[in-house]
């Protein structure tokens, strides 16, 4: 019996040093985690925020107010079916809660990502802009109702020139061919491809609101969220 007793007795000892080692085990698994979170908390609260890149306002066209606290950017391709809905839907959205109200203003950044005629059409437009500010938000509409298929090189030099003799744009005609021939405005347009592809621009539009990127270009809700942060300083 007392051997008997002895083995019970030296099996409850085991089995109860298992079930300390395990709660052991389990206090160190959930102290490692708790540090893991607290770790990555203090990551998030110490690490430096992305600064907002800066942008070449100045080789773009503006609509609205240029000392606007709020500005927008759209990168875009006059040959993009996505732009053309943005510029029909979102657009004039924005003009009329935030570009007319002076709390923002829209500028636009050409990222020539569909076709060889997508440069032509942005040549066409930077001629425009440097002529006129006013004009080109005019042809910034009339391309978009115009648009043609995306597969297709429908951005030609004349049917850019005509459409703009359609719009009867307060522009020098002769000056916008010779510039669409000429690639007047080529080095501006290669500087906005350039800065889409540095900063990680997936396709268009894509819209930068105070320097910070911004995707969910068709959730005007969080479009609105975005502006009014922005405007805040946030």
């Amino acid at each position: 019996m007392k051997a008997t007793t002895k083995k019970a007795t030296y099996k409850e000892q085991k089995k109860l040093e298992k079930q300390k080692e395990q709660a052991r085990m389990r206090n160190i698994m959930w102290i490692t985690a708790a540090c893991v979170v607290a770790l990555i908390a203090i990551i998030i609260i110490v690490m430096p925020k992305p600064q907002p890149v800066q942008m070449p306002y100045e080789s773009m066209p503006t609509l609205g107010k240029s000392d606007a606290p709020v500005k927008i950017v759209e990168l875009g391709d006059y040959k993009c079916p996505s732009c053309k809905v943005f510029s029909q839907q979102i657009e004039p959205q924005l003009q009329k809660d935030f570009i007319d109200t002076g709390i923002a203003s829209l500028h636009f950044m050409n990222y020539t990502i569909i076709g060889p005629d997508s440069n032509t059409a942005a040549l066409a437009a930077q001629s425009i802009f440097h002529q006129n500010n006013d004009a080109y938000w005019k042809f910034y509409d009339a391309i978009y109702k115009a648009q043609g298929d995306e597969k297709l090189p429908w951005a030609t030099p004349e049917f850019l020139t005509e459409l703009a003799r359609k719009e009867n744009l307060p522009i020098d005609y002769d000056k916008l061919t010779a510039d669409i021939a000429g690639k007047t405005y080529q080095s501006e347009i290669d500087a906005h491809n350039a800065f889409a592809r540095n900063n990680q621009v997936g396709g268009t539009p894509t819209l930068f609101i105070n320097g910070k990127k911004f995707d969910d270009v068709f959730d005007y809700n969080k479009i609105k969220a975005a502006i009014q942060e922005a405007q805040k300083g946030e």
